[in-house]
């Protein structure tokens, strides 16, 4: 078998370099929470496929709810033959998901794609062509998605954008940003770029992914379901990275005490196999005609299958209240580490559930980010055998999404090789 410089030599001659990838070995085999690569290094994934396996590398149930599938039929097109497995998964979402009113559910195969048809369903039931996003945010890398995703680097860089989408800040306590001022930048986008009765949806991210994890105050998205009430806005929750279990709720909305609209999720919809889906209001989702809605692969019977055995998972293996340990056994490791004077960089961290972040800075009293001190720790942690990623519109935030099916031991031994690849970082 090839070695992992030699497969990088491959890659470079056969693939572009647009597509970059974190980490410089190749896969070889994964179980739960660990990975081997060609050479048959260990590690311990932190990263779970960027939040895609809640469940863990190839779960049992996962894997065989699939190869029970593939004996059966692997592809129709939902729009040509239905399967009743997936108005099974639609039913389970639509009682899943927040919000005391009929619900539908329909499945496309990414993220974006389930963003983008969210948005296509909200300018369809409101006759509407704007969308709000948040600095920070991101939602996709299609032509739509670009354009909403409130981070230039690297997902930005050129253009031109679709129009009609605007931004706004996002909430962040510790770069000085408040509820109050992300409130009053809406108001003031409202009088100088797009009156309300304009505005199809407002698209928010529970917690921020891409944009360093950060967690949208309660009072923040109350607020936004005040203001699209009042302005027959709808409002659109982002679950592709935060929702399936991840936060210790099904959906990270939930945690705000609201029902939004639409949720667009995707990523451990299916435990490693690509499926999403777009879960709203029964009037709003039947707004789009006949045809108006679909793909040629959305809800791929494969992937439909995966989803339901995920939802048993969750379920059985009790995900959410795994979440909310997980998370404690996480914070309370990082924030005993933030508190020894030779880790004076850990300027925050935090997290719902177990979607943990650690922010570093340059200097606690001014919170300047430190992106190299942070590249330089992701790359200490894959020499010790850790697969850890970064995130943040600064790029300086380390961010952790361990399986939920990890063990507890797994997840220290995880942590040590943190704190150990911090240490080696700073000296």
């Amino acid at each position: 078998m090839a070695t992992n410089q030699e497969m990088q030599q491959r890659r470079a001659n056969a693939v572009p370099r647009g597509v970059g990838t974190a980490m410089p070995f190749y896969a070889a085999k994964a179980e739960n929470a660990e990975l081997w690569d060609i050479e048959g290094n260990r590690y311990i994934d932190f990263a779970g496929g960027i939040a895609v396996l809640n469940t863990g590398h190839r779960h049992p149930k996962v894997m065989k709810a699939v190869e029970q599938q593939m004996g059966k039929f692997t592809h129709t097109a939902f729009q040509v033959v239905a399967y009743d497995s997936y108005i099974t998964l639609a039913e389970r979402l639509n009682k899943a998901a927040p919000g005391n009113f009929a619900k539908k559910t329909i499945f496309f195969t990414t993220g974006a794609e389930a963003l983008e048809n969210a948005v296509k369903i909200s300018r369809h039931y409101t006759n509407r062509p704007g969308v709000i996003t948040f600095a920070g945010a991101f939602h996709g890398r299609t032509s739509l998605t670009m354009a909403m995703t409130g981070k230039v680097q690297p997902y930005k860089v050129g253009g031109p954008f679709v129009p009609e989408v605007y931004h706004v800040p996002f909430p962040n306590v510790l770069h000085s940003v408040t509820v109050e001022q992300s409130l009053a930048a809406l108001q003031t986008l409202f009088k100088a770029d797009i009156d309300p009765s304009r505005v199809a949806c407002i698209v928010i991210e529970p917690v921020q992914g891409e944009g360093g994890f950060n967690i949208a105050p309660k009072e923040f998205v109350q607020a936004l379901r005040k203001i699209c009430d009042e302005h027959k806005i709808m409002l659109v929750s982002d679950e592709v990275q935060a929702g399936i279990a991840r936060t210790g709720k099904m959906f990270a909305i939930e945690h705000s005490g609201i029902a939004p609209d639409l949720i667009a999720s995707a990523k451990s919809l299916a435990g490693g196999f690509p499926l999403s889906a777009v879960i709203g209001r029964a009037e709003v989702m039947d707004s789009v005609p006949p045809g108006g809605l679909g793909g040629t692969y959305a809800g791929s019977p494969l992937g439909v299958a995966a989803g339901n055995a995920v939802l048993d998972v969750i379920e059985e293996e009790k995900l959410l209240e795994r979440a909310d340990k997980m998370g404690k056994l996480m914070t309370d490791r990082l924030n005993a580490m933030a508190k020894k004077n030779r880790f004076s960089c850990i300027g925050d961290v935090r997290g719902l559930g177990a979607m943990i972040a650690v922010e570093l800075v340059k200097d606690r009293t001014t919170n300047e980010p430190d992106a190299d001190l942070t590249k330089k720790v992701v790359t200490k942690a894959q020499e010790n055998g850790l697969i850890l990623l970064s995130c943040g519109v600064y790029s300086n935030v380390l961010r952790l999404l361990v399986p939920l099916t990890a063990s507890d031991a797994l997840v220290n031994e995880g942590l040590d090789i943190i704190e150990k690849s911090l240490d080696q970082s700073l000296n």
